[in-house]
């Protein structure tokens, strides 16, 4: 389904362009029409399949011009999801002024306070913060018209279900309220039927990894050591046409510049690229024109480019499903594909639950030698002077003789061979440290209350026990 089938604003339809959506993903397509209905739904998908923007861009459609009272509530079960939703919202709904508002516990309430009284037309937040400042009547949802339950799950799991029901018996007007979870367990279905109204459930089924055609591999390596082994891969590899996912956009621009400066004939997509200049890069990878692609996902989504031979996760993804999705481009058609994952330390929890989702164990990849990689561009360098002796070359004859009467021709050729070669040390090239993902191996227990601000402080004193007999004191 095309975007532009929802008959949405010309406003959304932009950003939605300028964010590189080129149609909308099963869970977008199932759920949007019966939001923009205002029907309640409860949406079942894995994470990173594009349901911020499922319920997002409906409430970005339904904002009043000029509102000024808040109309949208979405809950989220962490700091983090809260700021990457709040993020999402305000860079689809830029062109309509959208004013959206996050808070979460961790941080000073006060500073909250002062936002809130600019008078939000959405707000994301934790629950128990978001319960905070509706008991500090800080936030009133007197005139919400849309409820939003993200990653509901989750927020059962944590233990927010009592704070989740004492924020939705605050609204007391009819509104929409919209489910989204990863996984439907009975607790989140009896929410459902106990604050929906007739919600439409749509179910989208995991994606199963197809791994006979994609032979996947990992690289162990400290962040400052990944470019160099990448541009060693390249050499021996040497990939027909290939995508590299890095996590940012600045590690994109900085990526693709380091091997534009090695020679290598690379591009980069990104989010703050113009829809005209991603159109025209995408279309010279298409062609063949350019062999190496380097995306951020978002700016991947929607991609569907044959006889991509090599996918490396330069970064490793944030989710188990957008790792399915990343090397899912390479291995179509009944073509053999390979996949390379780089893993820092600090990030091998990670690895093995991708591998536990995929029921795949990555295999190590030795790492080439710069004797390998200097051999593997010596090959290319050979198959590009082949490509030079097929075309006319009689211009060029009575110059090389001249040539040949000073030098040998061991020399010559040696000399155009260094010159198609890329010597390391000749190009230095520096890519800007990112941090390894935070990886948590054990959720929560589910009775365990895990929001920001409840937490004590780090530098309270746990006080001892209580001793029998009387005190001393100094």
């Amino acid at each position: 389904m095309k975007f532009s089938d929802l008959e949405l604003k010309p406003s959304l339809l932009k950003a939605i362009r300028r964010a590189g959506f080129e149609e909308a993903t099963p869970i977008q397509a199932q759920t949007m029409p019966l939001i923009l209905q205002g029907r309640d739904v409860i949406g079942q998908a894995q994470t990173g399949t594009g349901k911020t923007a499922a319920f997002g861009l409906p409430i970005l459609q339904a904002l009043p011009p000029r509102a000024s009272k808040l109309q949208a509530l979405i809950i989220e079960p962490t700091r983090e999801l809260a700021l990457q939703t709040r993020e999402e919202l305000f860079r689809l709904g830029r062109d309509e002024h959208a004013h959206v508002q996050v808070v979460y516990g961790g941080t000073p309430i006060s500073r909250q306070i002062k936002a809130l009284k600019h008078n939000p037309t959405v707000l994301v937040g934790t629950p128990g913060r978001i319960l905070d400042h509706l008991q500090r009547r800080t936030v009133k949802l007197t005139d919400v018209q849309q409820v939003v339950l993200d990653e509901a799950d989750e927020m059962l799991d944590m233990g927010f279900i009592q704070d989740i029901e004492k924020i939705l018996s605050y609204v007391k007007q009819p509104h929409q309220t919209l489910l989204f979870s990863a996984t439907m367990p009975q607790a989140v279905m009896k929410l459902g039927e106990k604050f929906m109204n007739h919600p439409d459930v749509i179910k989208i089924q995991a994606k199963h990894l197809t791994t006979d055609l994609i032979d996947q591999y990992f690289v162990r390596a400290k962040d400052y050591e990944k470019f160099e082994i990448l541009c060693r891969l390249f050499d021996v590899q040497a990939p027909d046409l290939a995508l590299v996912f890095v996590r940012t956009k600045k590690r994109v621009d900085e990526l693709t510049h380091g091997l534009q400066a090695r020679g290598y004939n690379a591009a980069g997509i990104h989010g703050d690229l113009s829809q005209s200049r991603r159109e025209m890069v995408l279309k010279r990878f298409r062609q063949g024109k350019i062999d190496f692609l380097v995306a951020t996902d978002v700016a991947a989504r929607g991609l569907d480019i044959s006889g991509v031979t090599h996918v490396y996760n330069f970064d490793m993804p944030q989710d188990p499903d957008s790792y399915v999705h990343r090397i899912g481009r390479t291995g179509r058609a009944g073509q053999n594909g390979i996949s390379v994952t780089f893993v820092t330390p600090d990030e091998i929890g990670y690895l093995r639950t991708i591998e536990q989702l995929t029921k795949t164990k990555m295999q190590p990849l030795r790492l080439p030698s710069d004797r390998q990689a200097l051999q593997g561009q010596l090959a290319a360098s050979r198959k590009q002077i082949e490509d030079l002796l097929a075309s006319d070359l009689s211009k060029y004859t009575q110059a090389a003789n001249n040539l040949l009467d000073e030098y040998s021709a061991v020399d010559l050729v040696s000399a155009l061979l260094k010159d198609l070669t890329k010597d390391p040390s000749t190009v230095k090239v520096t890519i800007s440290p990112e941090k390894p993902l935070p990886y948590k191996p054990k959720r929560p227990h589910k009775h365990q209350r895990r929001d920001n601000h409840r937490r004590p402080r780090r530098n309270n004193r746990q006080r001892p026990h209580k001793q029998r007999g009387r005190r001393k004191h100094k």
